[in-house]
């Protein structure tokens, strides 16, 4: 199906010299770190793609019901996730909130593919499910000191070692994903769980029964909802030993955030590398990629969580960072790879707007330029990356931080 779109405004795409891209080409390749990991079978279910345009990717959280215009958006995109909290202040909870919502993107376009948020570890409010886990004993994970408001020091955290806990969160997943309009589950915290975060701050060996818990209950949800609806981690990090491929078999694919943010020792070009290269691997595997970056200046939270930055304006939009987004998208994607880029996931009106996200309903001119298939993967020479479109030439350096695309 082709989808609509809506364009506001105009952009003149500068071109970056080629010299400046060039800078450090000679740099350590990061050539092998990253091993091939076994794929699992994709499920059969996959969005819709196409190479005529970007494909893109819709991620978006609003507690109200959203108007016609904003169901006519969100039907444009092959693959959209609807956060937390959706339409839970017009329908009562978020499972409501996203089943009138998925109905009604459904109705405009049917092959749009709609996906239920749940985090695996953090209790968030708003679910009808959450009444039931007053009957569940220890549902949540209690500190060495006794406390229980782990995450950001307010909110609780799941006890996946809990097979009661474990079984409740995957009926709860189940029930909403289950529905004939919602086409799968994106699942949120993987990487709280699988890194080091709260290993000092749980009793000894909580950490490693939690991460076990984690596994079984990923299986228990793939068994319960079937291979005919997707399941969408937020799971490849450059941070881990493989970037995440390690864990990737229960998925169909990853939702990516915190690209950008090197951590520990590692610099931001070696991080930036290794996180294109795990990109890369996944998307030839078959994986859905859903690359998601910030146009605004993000930091994190907990060395984990992405903090969104927000534009003043649409107006205030940097070109050269809508060029260094797209060039990064585009020297990893497959078939099944989808770019969100974005000012924030909330779309909530404040004050008397209707929204202070600055990219709410609009669309960039670039979405609308031809892109065509590659002529072939990414060529990489240190931390300088090209490749070849149908109708499009793009350049990238992660550490000079430029990119050049040449629109045919």
């Amino acid at each position: 199906m082709k989808f609509p779109s809506i364009i506001v405004g105009l952009f003149t795409l500068v071109a970056i010299p080629t010299s400046l891209l060039a800078q450090s080409a000679a740099k350590p390749t990061n050539q092998g770190l990253i091993k091939p990991v076994t794929s699992s079978t994709p499920s059969a279910s996959m969005p819709e793609f196409s190479w005529d345009t970007l494909p893109l990717y819709s991620h978006v959280r609003k507690n109200q019901k959203f108007t016609p215009e904003e169901l006519n958006h969100l039907a444009s995109f092959p693959l959209i996730t609807l956060e937390k909290t959706t339409g839970e202040k017009d329908y009562g909870s978020t499972e409501a909130g996203t089943i009138e919502a998925a109905t009604a993107i459904k109705a405009i376009n049917p092959d749009a593919k709609v996906l239920f948020y749940r985090n695996v570890i953090v209790h968030y409010g708003s679910y009808e499910s959450n009444k039931l886990l007053d009957s569940i004993p220890d549902a949540f994970l209690t500190s060495k000191k006794g406390q229980q408001n782990l995450i950001r020091s307010k909110i609780q955290a799941y006890d996946l070692s809990n097979p009661k806990l474990r079984q409740w969160w995957v009926d709860a997943a189940a029930q909403t994903s289950k529905h004939p309009d919602v086409d799968g589950l994106f699942l949120d915290g993987n990487v709280k769980v699988l890194s080091s975060f709260l290993k000092r701050t749980l009793p000894d060996g909580k950490k490693e029964a939690v991460i076990d818990g984690f596994n079984q209950m990923m299986r228990d949800t793939r068994k319960s909802i079937g291979t005919d609806k997707l399941m969408l981690a937020n799971m490849l990090r450059a941070r881990f030993d493989n970037g995440g491929l390690e864990f990737m078999d229960d998925f169909d694919g990853s939702y990516l955030e915190g690209f950008e943010h090197a951590v520990a020792d590692a610099s931001k070009a070696d991080y930036l590398a290794k996180g294109i290269a795990t990109a890369q691997t996944a998307a030839r595997q078959g994986k859905i990629i859903a690359l998601t970056l910030n146009l605004g200046q993000a930091t994190m939270s907990d060395k984990i969580d992405e903090v969104h930055g927000h534009l003043k304006d649409f107006e205030s939009i940097d070109q050269d960072r809508v060029n260094y987004c797209i060039a990064m998208f585009l020297v990893i994607a497959e078939k099944h790879s989808y770019l969100c880029l974005h000012d924030g996931y909330d779309v909530n009106p404040r004050g008397r707007k209707p929204t202070s996200n600055a990219l709410w309903l609009k669309t960039l001119p670039e979405y609308h330029k031809k892109l065509g298939t590659p002529k072939g993967p990414a060529t990489k020479n240190g931390y300088h990356y090209t490749r070849e479109f149908e109708h499009a030439s793009v350049e990238l350096n992660v550490e000079s931080g430029k990119a050049d695309i040449q629109w045919k």
